[in-house]
């Protein structure tokens, strides 16, 4: 069996609700991974739930339940999120979940064995908020330590420790040599950078189970639990252990059933505050237990609202469910992906979300559509005339430039590129003027062409459409009186609608928001 394009998100930590970064993240992984399916190509989409750590375990007691039973109630509402974003996720992994412990305590145990790990006592600080351990150089100028590390405590403690310092050197040359290895080139220059201007510290591994109970028991010594970051990263490759992955297989960490061929991942999907975990702790892992590394650490930026951070605590946060629910699924989808390209942060404003929504989705894309086959129904009782070919190029354009986007990872440019095939079209309209050309009966040839032409991008649209808008996609083609669903990009070539075929009944994909609205619901 041919391997999967094969496309992860971070696991999210279960100790709150999801928000707009979540939202975003898997917005983003599930348009890649659509793109991927409508090339042709069979792909994984892996997404879940860090469910360990000391965090976890304080909030359930917190509560008065245990730390499962805690987890269970969440990744309830995760699951849900995950639906109401549309996601075509394969796989939906809780590190809670017998099959992957087991990898987890397998690889534990392997690495041990190898002569990886070591025992030492720890004298210094603790991060309870970010369960990490700190030293004098976390200090600030001041003295203190950045409060995003929140009660920072003096600890001693005995814990096993993963030997990374010596794989600094050969990581180091491995991504200056694999540019592509860790994207955009920005994220890129900052690993290149830490490698290069830090000692790497030995990555402790384990907790003492007296401290901390809710962990994955270390295989080879009961008293500890495996560190929570450690525990995580191997989601990657749990998953396709558990499918029987002959690359897992292969190296003597899985004997499970089935023959899913997805390692190594294509793409990690990944926000920029975990990336020192993904492309300098996760690679160093990967190379100890014999497998090959990713091909890709793709890593986004973060959102502010209005300039700001978001923060619960100050109220200034985008409750994705609730935007969800008044504007629709697509022009959520649609707005994240538009504003925001893959690297750089990004800046919520509901001015800006309503501003997208009537100039792109409902004045742009949705009156092109309305428009369109109304004419059509209007001049030619809804069947379609004879092919014509002048807005061919336009739509080839859209379609070349969409995919050379997308295989840069650019995800917004490939948007922008295909609203070049939409302002076309809505310029052709103008030019051609086809109410005038209804009225005269010596130009009927003119209209047919005309009206094909706009049927028939409309077409097209839908197709390069369903990566990120899949819901409008379909009923684009449901309108056109098609039946399939454009989930092959083979499908964007011109000619596809044929002569004599009777189109739907056409119906605003966007209606307008003719209210004034004070603020986008959900964002306060």
């Amino acid at each position: 069996m041919s391997k999967r394009f094969y496309v992860t998100t971070a696991i999210d930590y279960v100790n709150g609700q999801p928000h707009l970064g979540h939202a975003y993240e898997k917005v983003l992984a599930d348009v890649i991974v659509r793109w991927r399916r409508s090339l042709g190509q069979e792909s994984f989409f892996l997404t879940g739930l860090d469910e360990h750590g000391q965090k976890v375990q304080q909030a359930a007691l917190a509560q008065g339940k245990t730390p499962q039973a805690y987890c269970d109630e969440l990744s309830a509402v995760w699951k849900a999120f995950a639906l109401k974003l549309g996601l075509s996720n394969d796989d939906f992994i809780r590190t809670t979940e017998p099959r992957h412990q087991q990898i987890v305590q397998n690889i534990l145990s392997r690495l041990n064995q190898s002569g990886c790990f070591y025992r030492e006592v720890y004298r210094g600080f603790y991060s309870a908020r970010e369960e990490t351990f700190l030293t004098e150089k976390d200090r600030r100028p001041d003295g203190t330590f950045d409060p995003a590390y929140g009660e920072v405590v003096s600890l001693e403690e005995e814990n096993y420790y993963f030997k990374l310092r010596e794989q600094q050197a050969w990581l180091l040359d491995y991504i200056e040599k694999n540019p592509e290895f860790v994207s955009p080139e920005i994220h890129r220059n900052w690993v290149i950078g830490f490698l290069k201007n830090n000692v790497l510290d030995d990555l402790c591994i384990t907790r003492p189970a007296n401290r901390l109970n809710w962990g994955i028991p270390v295989p080879f010594d009961p008293e500890y639990v495996t560190y929570v970051w450690f525990d995580a990263l191997v989601n990657y490759v749990s998953v396709p252990a558990a499918c029987g992955d002959p690359a897992l297989v292969s190296a003597g960490l899985s004997n499970g059933s089935g023959s899913l061929s997805l390692w190594p991942a294509d793409i990690h999907l990944i926000g920029k505050d975990i990336l020192k975990f993904h492309a300098v702790y996760w690679p160093i892992m990967l190379k100890a237990m014999g497998l090959p590394l990713p091909r890709k650490v793709l890593v986004h930026g973060w959102w502010q609202k209005d300039g700001q951070k978001l923060s619960k605590s100050t109220g200034n946060i985008v409750d994705p469910v609730a935007v969800i629910d008044e504007w629709g699924l697509d022009a959520f989808r649609f707005y994240v992906v538009r504003e925001l390209d893959i690297g750089p942060d990004g800046n919520w404003t509901d001015s800006g979300f309503r501003a997208r929504y009537s100039a792109e989705l409902a004045n742009g894309l949705g009156n092109l559509v309305n428009r369109s086959l109304s004419m059509l129904k209007r001049y030619r009782d809804g069947v379609v005339p004879g092919i014509s070919n002048t807005l061919a190029p336009d739509a080839d354009n859209a379609v070349s430039n969409t995919k050379a986007a997308f295989e840069r990872s650019e995800l917004q440019g490939a948007l922008q590129s295909i609203w070049t095939l939409v302002t076309r079209a809505n310029q052709f309209v103008d030019q051609t003027a086809p109410f005038k050309l209804a009225k005269d009966a010596a130009r009927a040839r003119e209209l047919d062409d005309v009206l094909f032409n706009l049927a028939e991008v409309c077409r097209i649209l839908a197709v390069l459409l369903w990566p990120f808008i899949p819901g409008t996609a379909e009923r684009i083609y449901a309108q056109l009186g098609l039946d399939r669903i454009p989930d092959k990009l083979a499908a964007a070539a011109w000619g596809g609608l044929k002569p004599g075929h009777r189109i739907g009944v056409p119906v605003p994909l966007f209606p307008r928001k003719d209210e004034v609205v004070a603020k986008v619901p959900g964002a306060a």
